[in-house]
């Protein structure tokens, strides 16, 4: 098969990729500065030669929402921040469950737990980790679904019982370059989200860690956070939009982001990282038109999350699997073998059922 875009720089990237190159920082920035159609072009021929065709989907819960005494400049959970989001307490077992069968019923492939602090402790907080390890079971024996988890800082004991329990993914997501971090986090370092991602993957955990875009950050901190990801070694990279939450200060900056350049980041992105699954995760839906949402999965993503996110609403998983129809690709079913026109009809009716105009999502319900 040949690859030609007929860009030269394009091209000779392309070339090297399918070689086993691995392309650098000086390419990733020569890159993103070519014409958008031909990286598009090279992303998909990238995702085709080393995937399978599929679309991976994902969902989480937000087993434990708000009062997070971190600043991430862009989080409605943080208690910094006056956003005037419900808080609760960690769900419980049986409650993440029910929403990973939901899940589990949407389509997805794998389920993530998430608890939106510093970290989930062992020692500090033992009744809570026991309920994490709890609901890890309860998920990976009743549902055919791989368990990811996304519970901030670890401790060597605790990676090594997570991995012990079957989680799957570890997800801890650096944000951006290390040079802009700090424009965005105050309260920890670059270096401690990395120390953390090293400490899951010793223990023998696949890493899930990407980006959120849009934060004000240069084309340069977008190459720069990817390289950073090669050194770390991942196998799900996904790309957040940001999506500003009144009284958080991204919300305040104004910051935006165009449709171009999301998808000309994701292609480059699946350039540097051909092995990972480029996943397309929060903000998408408010930041790319309808009609523009496959634009990402035709520039070679290979990955989204469905049904809700952590504070804000997603869209139906029906409509997610249109989206990756319109893209010409195929939903992943490894793992969860489902229908999907039972999924699309089922957000359908209830689309038409429901009594304010939205769709379910099948994930936990936000409460924000």
């Amino acid at each position: 098969m040949v690859y030609e875009t007929g860009n030269e720089t394009v091209d000779d990237a392309l070339e090297r990729v399918v070689a086993g190159e691995q392309l650098d920082r000086t390419d990733g920035i020569a890159l993103l500065a070519q014409p958008v159609d031909a990286l598009a072009a090279a992303g998909a021929a990238v995702r085709d030669h080393f995937g399978d065709g599929t679309v991976d989907a994902c969902s989480i819960v937000n087993a434990k929402a708000g009062n997070c005494a971190e600043d991430c400049g862009f989080c409605a959970q943080s208690v910094h921040f006056d956003t005037g989001i419900d808080t609760y307490g960690f769900l419980g077992p049986e409650k993440i469950l029910e929403a990973a069968k939901r899940a589990e019923r949407d389509g997805a492939q794998r389920f993530g737990i998430v608890v939106a602090e510093k970290g989930v402790s062992k020692k500090n907080r033992p009744e809570e980790w026991e309920e994490v390890l709890e609901s890890i079971r309860l998920v990976r024996d009743e549902c055919d679904l791989e368990v990811d988890a996304s519970l901030g800082i670890l401790t060597e004991e605790e990676a090594a019982i997570l991995a012990e329990e079957g989680i799957n993914h570890y997800n801890h997501n650096i944000e951006t370059s290390p040079r802009y971090f700090p424009e965005i986090v105050g309260s920890h370092s670059f270096e401690d989200r990395v120390e953390t991602l090293e400490v899951a993957k010793a223990a023998g955990m696949d890493l899930c860690a990407g980006v959120i875009l849009g934060m004000g950050e240069t084309p340069t901190d977008r190459v720069e956070a990817a390289i950073a990801l090669q050194d770390i070694g991942v196998s799900s990279l996904p790309v957040n939009v940001l999506n500003p939450v009144a009284g958080t200060p991204l919300a305040e900056r104004g910051v935006e982001i165009s449709t171009e350049e999301i998808v000309e980041t994701v292609a480059v992105y699946k350039l540097l990282h051909p092995d990972a699954r480029v996943r397309l995760t929060g903000g998408r839906e408010v930041n790319l038109e309808p009609d523009e949402q496959h634009l990402p999965l035709e520039a070679g993503a290979d990955g989204i999350l469905t049904g809700d996110y952590l504070t804000t609403e997603g869209q139906s998983p029906g409509d997610d699997l249109e989206i990756v129809e319109r893209a010409g690709l195929e939903p992943n079913m490894d793992t969860n073998e489902f229908d999907p026109e039972a999924v699309k009809a089922r957000h359908s009716d209830a689309t038409e059922s429901s009594t304010d105009g939205t769709a379910s999502t099948g994930a936990e319900p936000s409460d924000d």
